[in-house]
């Protein structure tokens, strides 16, 4: 079974790290927000699939 809890915290790292490193310069300022807004969808998506993993696990 793929384990998409330990992709997601490693893409997501790796995103976040590419944030931190990448210049804070006008020419990347769109690309920093693309990449900000996917890791936000992501830690979305992340949250509401374990939410609904949770509530079956108790029924």
């Amino acid at each position: 079974m793929t384990d998409y809890i330990r992709a997601y915290h490693i893409l997501c790292a790796a995103a976040s790290h590419a944030l931190d490193v990448l210049p804070d310069t006008p020419e990347n300022t769109s690309g920093r927000a693309v990449i900000q807004e996917a890791l936000l969808e992501a830690e979305d998506v992340c949250i509401e699939t374990m939410e609904e993993d949770e509530r079956r696990a108790e029924r």
